[in-house]
């Protein structure tokens, strides 16, 4: 970032050379100086100091402070707060500050946001406060962001610009141009003017380029290109931002059932959209839901129960397996020496399968067409660790127990193992894909139960058969 000049009523020039240090945190210095002016209860200096940042700059500040004193650097900010810094906050922070500002004052300064910023902090908030801040808003406006609102979480819909510009086909490019420059009713921002039809019907699109290099006289029907791959409202956000990923897409028109023009999805929401969703996968393949980091101890532990309740259930039929060979551990120790061994190799082999199927099924690299190769793949993949590694923990084990037979008995353990866990690593993200489920909530479990299972009845089971012990 280059160098941040923020003005103050005691000094002009730069307060800090960068906003950032290297590690990509907020100088404390600058911190410091905002949390000054908060506590001296200078409003003015705190907005020459927040006036200059950007609204991802604005929440960093925002996350870095307690409670207190975000509720107090809103309310010495008072109009000069800028509401779109909420987009960039977690959930909890965002409610926090919400709640403790008055319903007017949110609807005063959501007349400032894009809809879709304004929609992205109503969705969360109750629906009585909600409500409120609707009825406080202009007509238009409102009809707007109840419209969008209208339509499911995580959808086309939901995060879709209601302002955008659209002409019909028989205008010229003189009063395209004319009604740009004069209608002040219109987004300070857009990459496309869209054509639509006498009931509102998208017909095409013209790119901003090819309206200046052609004449006025000349018809915007003429030079309008037909709009490939609208997005319809009610499709999921993931598979919007596909859309836009398969065909290097800067914005696209969003429609409803009637294909009638009722937004615009643009990039910088895609770019939230992909983000969010990778994120969402990772926590869900760490069974840590929909957590987020300002949640509070409760909230964390309630998050995380579930799967942890669902991990100690199958925990409990690994060790059930291991109690079906209890006289043969105890007739020979170094099998509980090494049996963790062979488990642990296993749900690491199947865990690294299973992140690559469930990153695929996630952006749709896996489909019908190469489902089975992929499988074949992962296989073999298997296979061939499994007969490195057995190679390395039989020679292992034969040297540290003094045992040749037992360094025989887990490298063969071993191959089976990780090849049943490559199995299960491909096969039950797509399974689970296969009937509806998110492969990102269940996977895990499963597959670690399996290399568990497998793991300990495959090394004991076969200690048991080759040693005559059961």
């Amino acid at each position: 970032m280059s160098e941040t000049q923020i003005q103050t009523p005691e000094a002009t020039g730069p307060v800090h050379p960068e906003l950032y240090t290297d590690d990509g945190i907020l100088r404390p210095e600058f911190v410091e100086r905002v949390l000054t002016a908060i506590t001296d209860g200078d409003a003015n200096v705190v907005v020459a100091l927040i006036e200059p940042l950007h609204e991802s700059e604005l929440g960093d500040l925002l996350e870095a402070i307690t409670t207190e004193e975000r509720t107090a650097l809103v309310g010495l900010a008072g109009n000069d707060f800028d509401f779109a810094s909420l987009t960039e906050v977690d959930e909890a922070v965002r409610l926090e500050i919400v709640n403790a500002l008055p319903n007017p004052d949110i609807a005063k300064g959501f007349t400032e946001l894009d809809s879709d910023d304004a929609v992205f902090i109503l969705e969360d908030m109750e629906e009585a406060d909600r409500e409120e801040i609707l009825a406080r808003m202009p007509f238009e406006e409102r009809v707007r962001l109840r419209r969008s609102l209208d339509y499911p979480e995580e959808t086309a819909g939901r995060r879709m610009q209601t302002e955008f510009i659209a002409v019909p086909p028989f205008w010229t490019v003189g009063q395209t141009i004319d009604y740009m420059r004069e209608d002040t009713d219109l987004p300070d921002r857009f990459h496309e003017i869209y054509v639509v039809s006498p009931q509102f019907e998208l017909m095409g699109s013209v790119d901003l380029d090819r309206i200046l290099r052609t004449k006025r006289e000349v018809n915007v029907e003429e030079i309008m290109a037909e709009s490939s791959y609208p997005v319809r409202a009610d499709q999921d956000q993931e598979e919007a931002a596909q859309i836009f990923e398969r065909y290097d897409m800067i914005s696209a028109a969003v429609v409803d059932q009637s294909n009638r023009l009722v937004g615009v999805l643009t990039v910088d929401d895609v770019v939230d959209v992909i983000q969010q969703e990778a994120e969402e996968d990772i926590k869900r393949l760490g069974g840590v839901g929909d957590e987020e980091l300002s949640d509070s101890v409760l909230e964390t532990a309630r998050s995380r129960f579930t799967w942890l309740l669902v991990n100690l259930a199958t925990a409990i039929l690994a060790s059930v397996v291991i109690g079906l060979f209890d006289a043969t551990i105890s007739q020979m120790v170094a099998l509980a020496v090494l049996m963790p061994i062979v488990a642990s190799m296993g749900g690491n082999a199947g865990t690294q399968t299973m992140t690559v199927a469930v990153r695929a099924l996630a952006t749709r690299d896996i489909d019908i067409y190469n489902a089975g190769r992929v499988v074949r793949r992962e296989l073999i993949v298997g296979f061939l660790n499994g007969i490195l590694f057995a190679a390395i923990m039989g020679l292992v084990a034969a040297v540290w127990f003094s045992e040749p037979q037992l360094g025989v008995i887990i490298a063969t353990a071993m191959v089976f193992n990780l090849v049943c866990a490559a199995l299960a690593g491909i096969s039950i993200p797509l399974v689970l894909d296969r009937v509806g489920l998110d492969p990102a909530i269940a996977s895990t479990v499963f597959v670690t139960t399996v290399t568990d299972v497998v793991g300990f009845f495959a090394f004991l089971g076969l200690a048991a058969w080759w040693f005559g012990i059961f």
